[in-house]
């Protein structure tokens, strides 16, 4: 038997509603950052990643026989 049409759209939109909810769901549980302390936070991340780039790299290992 052939599935039907209308029951495949309507597999198709659940799916999406679906979808939806969950992303509804994980927007509202991230963190709300006021714009300041996004701000500092980025800034942390920034000289973070800048004082790893400065640091040198470890010497390499010597190659086997």
């Amino acid at each position: 038997m052939r599935p039907s049409w209308k029951l495949i759209g309507l597999a198709g939109l659940a799916g999406v509603a679906a979808t939806g909810v969950v992303v509804a769901r994980k927007r509202r549980a991230q963190r709300e950052y006021d714009p300041d302390e996004l701000r500092d936070r980025l800034h942390r991340r920034l000289a973070e990643a800048a004082s790893d780039r400065e640091r040198p790299d470890p010497a390499p290992a010597e190659p086997g026989p």
